[in-house]
């Protein structure tokens, strides 16, 4: 009797339905794509022909295998063996075993199966394709999962269905959409990062294994640690792809979200909300703040937020949420003050400001160059020095990365001389602003002198802010009020800035650095 099953190499364990199975794997599958998890006993999600070679049952030519259901169990071991790594698994529901098949009408037609494929060269091409994903759909996501109470168990497991679903529809790989999970509760949890997987199918057994955790729906609470800790480099994030956190949230949050929402933006992280089963008339009276959407979202523009009635036939709603989520040029927060400003210095090097001051002023640079993401795409910065003639110390492309811009501005060596800084600012806005006045960063310039100037500095900041440059002024000790006005951007209160004792500059380091995001901000409403 040739009761066998035939097989493809990603047939898994739990594909089988018989207690006691002979099936007969094809030769020449493809080893790295094996899935397997344990070594002896294997989880039930593993490849069937990946564990048969795994544990040496067959080779990669095919062959007849007898695979046995066994119970799930804990702690599954990863072993290297026969060109196969198996993974770790701490849990699974069920679990086969491996031996050789006992069928010997199933071994002769396995042996002509295998030798009758002879490999030709021209299969494995399309696979790396789907190795690296949809390319047109470049972002880092977060799935901030409900695990409360609220949505209980029957509907947490609609919910990873859906998720599921758009994780695969997504077209993850690894030059295209990465996906990690957090689930919200009680407190926060890291389910698995972006760098874990970057697979849909991996991706897919990574959601299937998600627990329940129950508990408040302390949404807010999540969304906060999800955008501070879930994008850092080292887990995973890419530089340049928009970040984004989807949040699924059943009824709604027991916390407040619009802070969440603010430190979201802040980081550069762009915010959807996919509601479910929104609050019924009778329920609004429970919920804190009605608003709770439009204050947690990226804008409140209506693209980042979505709305499915139940979690019941949802299947229609994944293609338009995975079109979002794969609009590039809709990511409006994904530019930040942090991430996409040009930061010029203009440096007083007159001789009345000494060396060991001199020092101060280079160390204010420093301390407020530091808060910014600087990178071949990100923020940047330039430094000139200036007394009657100017110097360009470093211009806005010299430096890529912030340690090479801090050990730049730590080696400017003191001038000193005049002070003609009308002169500085039109050499400035000429030379260095001049090439990046095309790119899509803000431009910004700091002005640090200390005394009178020789020429006017009202016509040179005119012409500077004009050419969309603003301008800080920073006086320290003889600087006139009248000068440091005069060359200040609108609202000059807020951009003009005075200390009497070079020792002062330290205290002004926050002040601009938050003058810089409130303008950015400002420009981009």
């Amino acid at each position: 009797s040739l009761a066998s099953t035939a097989v493809t190499c990603f047939t898994r364990g739990l594909d089988l339905r018989k207690e006691t199975e002979d099936v007969l794997c094809p030769a020449n599958c493809p080893l790295w794509q094996f899935y397997v998890f344990g070594d002896g006993v294997y989880a039930s999600l593993s490849s069937v022909c990946g564990a048969a070679i795994h544990s040496g049952v067959i080779t990669n030519a095919g062959g007849a295998v007898r695979i046995q259901t066994l119970p799930g169990r804990e702690n599954y071991p990863a072993v290297n063996a026969n060109g196969i790594q198996s993974q770790v698994l701490t849990r699974w529901a069920s679990s086969f075993s491996v031996t050789r098949s006992k069928n010997t009408a199933l071994e002769a037609v396995g042996r002509s199966v295998s030798t009758a494929r002879p490999s030709t060269g021209k299969r494995p091409k399309k696979t790396l394709d789907k190795k690296a994903g949809n390319k047109d759909c470049k972002a880092d996501i977060a799935f901030l999962i409900d695990g409360s109470y609220n949505i209980g168990q029957r509907r947490f497991n609609l919910q990873k269905n859906f998720v599921g679903k758009v994780a695969v529809m997504l077209g993850i790989g690894t030059e295209g959409p990465h996906v990690g999970v957090v689930q919200a509760s009680e407190h926060p949890k890291i389910e698995f990062y972006l760098k874990n997987f970057t697979a849909a199918k991996e991706v897919l057994f990574a959601i299937k294994e998600l627990g329940f955790r129950g508990g408040n729906s302390n949404t807010g609470k999540a969304l906060k640690h999800t955008a501070q800790k879930f994008f850092s480099l080292e887990n995973g994030a890419r530089k340049g792809i928009p970040k984004i956190i989807v949040v699924f949230l059943d009824g709604w949050p027991s916390d407040d979200i619009e802070e969440a929402g603010i430190v979201a933006r802040e980081f550069g992280v762009n915010v959807f909300i996919v509601s479910v089963a929104k609050p019924t008339t009778e329920e609004l009276g429970m919920v804190q703040d009605i608003g709770f959407v439009d204050k947690a979202v990226c804008r409140n523009n209506g693209f980042f937020s979505y709305q499915m009635p139940t979690w019941f036939g949802t299947t229609k709603y994944v293609k338009p949420l995975v079109q979002k989520l794969c609009s590039h040029e809709q990511m409006l927060c994904s530019k930040t003050c942090y991430n996409s400003v040009n930061i010029g210095f203009l440096i007083d090097g007159s001789s009345s400001i000494g060396d060991s001051n001199f020092r101060l002023v280079l160390e204010f640079i420093s301390n407020v160059a530091k808060a910014f993401e600087i990178s071949d795409i990100g923020s940047k910065i330039a430094a000139v020095q200036f007394t009657y003639d100017q110097r360009t110390e470093f211009s806005f492309t010299d430096y890529t990365t912030k340690e090479k811009v801090l050990s730049a501005i730590r080696n400017i060596r003191y001038m000193s001389g005049g002070t003609a800084t009308g002169d500085a600012i039109s050499f400035t806005t000429r030379n260095v602003f001049g090439p990046m006045k095309d790119g899509p960063n803000k431009n910004f310039l700091i002005v640090l002198t200390d005394g009178q100037s020789y020429d006017d500095v009202r016509g040179p900041a005119a012409a500077a802010q004009k050419a969309g440059i603003t301008i800080f002024s920073v006086g320290v000790a003889w600087a006139p009020l009248d000068d440091l006005k005069d060359m200040a951007s609108e609202p000059r209160e807020s951009h003009t800035f005075f200390t009497r004792e070079f020792t002062g500059l330290e205290q002004m380091v926050p002040d601009i650095i938050r003058g810089i995001c409130k303008d950015f901000l400002d420009s981009k409403q």
